[in-house]
């Protein structure tokens, strides 16, 4: 299988690291993170990919008009600086979400992130049509944007 090219890097931002709502997913992905070890390493922003290239392309598909940003070589969607999703490994999919909505089957957990307000979910739903199943998580990923936009602008201002 031919070797696929390196994805456009994209500039981490500042907000996403200060945030304080994303305290704890940026302690949890920079206490994984590794540098690129060869050329050859798939790479997102300065660090070694730790995604499948197929998810980081789901979750740019779940929200097609909103940039995916680089944290820790995770491709996160966020509002104004507060993380809504993100993709791991060859099948995470985790949600920021007071509770996952009905009719939505609830993936792997991720105890450090999911005993919190991130909710693990499949991003390759087999129980539903691909057209039902791809609407569903796209309604699901801007519902989680439209939590972080709440969590931004409800942020307490010094």
């Amino acid at each position: 299988m031919p070797k696929r090219k390196r994805r456009p890097a994209p500039a981490p931002v500042p907000a996403l690291l200060d945030a304080p709502e994303n305290r704890a997913l940026v302690a949890h992905l920079r206490e994984r993170a590794t540098l690129p070890s060869g050329p050859g390493d798939y790479t997102l922003g300065p660090w070694q990919l730790h995604t499948h290239p197929d998810l980081c392309d789901r979750l740019s598909e779940l929200a097609p008009r909103h940039p995916v940003e680089a944290l820790y070589g995770m491709p996160v969607l966020a509002f104004e600086g507060v993380a809504a999703a993100f993709a791991y490994g060859t099948s995470g999919l985790l949600v920021r979400l007071p509770a996952l909505p009905e009719g939505i089957e609830p993936g792997p957990p991720r105890p450090a992130l999911t005993d919190g307000e991130w909710r693990s979910v499949d991003p390759f739903p087999q129980n539903y049509t691909s057209t039902e199943g791809n609407a569903r998580l796209t309604a699901l990923v801007r519902e989680a944007l439209l939590h972080a936009r709440d969590l931004s602008r409800n942020r307490p201002r010094h």
